[in-house]
């Protein structure tokens, strides 16, 4: 039988400005360690640290631009665009841009402060 989702939880966020974290598959709002699906909001000028997780994230821009920043360069990924990161690589997300960002983000495993390794 399949597993209605009724609700999201709200996660709090790093980063310089309040973003929105929407966690609706996970190992908070649902206990999965597989992987997580959170929906982000995340305003102009917000700016997370950066970070060296032990998972892959897949992201999909709905609305504005998400920045992401890794060793040796910068990408602005655009709704309607993904990207994906990949675990053990350092990389920092920001929304530089008017209007900030709307994304998708699919972590597997899924996202944990113990796994993520943010720059302190």
């Amino acid at each position: 039988m399949p597993t209605l989702i009724e609700r999201p939880t709200v996660i709090p966020a790093a980063g310089t400005k309040p973003k929105v974290i929407k966690e609706y598959a996970g190992r908070v709002n649902t206990g999965t360690p597989a992987l997580s699906i959170a929906h982000m909001v995340s305003p102009a000028g917000w700016v997370e640290p950066g970070q060296t997780p032990e998972f892959d994230e897949y992201t999909i821009v709905l609305k504005g631009s998400l920045r992401v920043s890794f060793t040796g360069g910068t990408m602005d990924v655009r709704a309607g665009q993904a990207v994906i990161t990949h675990r053990g690589e350092w990389i920092q997300y920001s929304s530089p841009a008017a209007g900030g960002a709307e994304y998708i983000a699919v972590c597997i495993p899924a996202f944990s402060p113990e796994l993520v390794h943010r720059d302190s």
